[in-house]
């Protein structure tokens, strides 16, 4: 399988998985979660998958720091707008994927361990961002906002894509908006100096 070579430049999540240690998914419950791991999930890369792949990275860092190995099913995600509301709901995938949470359709854990249900909320008016991950064992938080405007597309970009919308584009103009399009989220993933102004935390508690 081919893809953009950046993705495997952007930053990685290693975490610990209780759930997959338990079931003998990963050796002693480690487990790497990468860009292209969110693609897939996504079906696609763009600006909002790697906008949340990055909120998920700072806020889980500022959560547990660089040492401490995160734990997955043991982060809360609340977001302020409702599920159906614009990008929200590709966002909360997105973090979910990564933080092993689930809404009300989520895994219900075995023996009274391993829950993953009920840890993905929409529609949390008091979220001061776009994003709030909670600790369950300490309950300290960070909340951030998404501004994909950091990095800007080309101005070829957006005539290409209609073009390429109505069927209109030559094969070289299609492949031209593919790999601008590509461009952006590479520069939103691969520029760390970025990352505190695409993904900007707004509160810690």
């Amino acid at each position: 399988m081919n893809y953009p070579a950046f993705f495997d430049r952007a930053p990685a999540f290693r975490l610990y998985d209780p759930l997959g240690d338990f079931l003998g998914a990963f050796e002693e419950g480690i487990v790497e979660i990468l860009y292209l791991d969110c693609v897939k999930l996504a079906g696609h890369s763009c600006p909002t998958v790697a906008g949340a792949f990055l909120m998920t990275y700072r806020g889980i860092e500022a959560l547990y720091g660089t040492e401490a190995l995160p734990t997955r099913s043991e982060i809360r995600i609340e977001l302020r707008e409702a599920k159906s509301e614009g990008v929200t709901g590709v966002i909360g995938n997105v973090a979910a994927f990564i933080c092993g949470a689930g809404d009300e359709g989520g895994f219900t854990g075995i023996g009274g361990r391993f829950n993953r249900q009920g840890l993905l909320h929409y529609g949390v008016g008091d979220v001061a961002g776009d994003l709030r991950l909670t600790r369950l064992d300490t309950g300290a938080s960070v909340t951030l906002q998404l501004d994909t405007s950091v990095v800007g597309g080309s101005p070829e970009m957006m005539p290409l894509m209609q073009k390429s919308l109505k069927g209109e584009a030559l094969p070289e103009e299609q492949q031209k908006f593919k790999e601008l399009w590509q461009a952006r989220v590479e520069a939103m993933l691969t520029t760390p100096e970025l990352w505190d102004k695409i993904a900007r935390i707004t509160e810690t508690r």
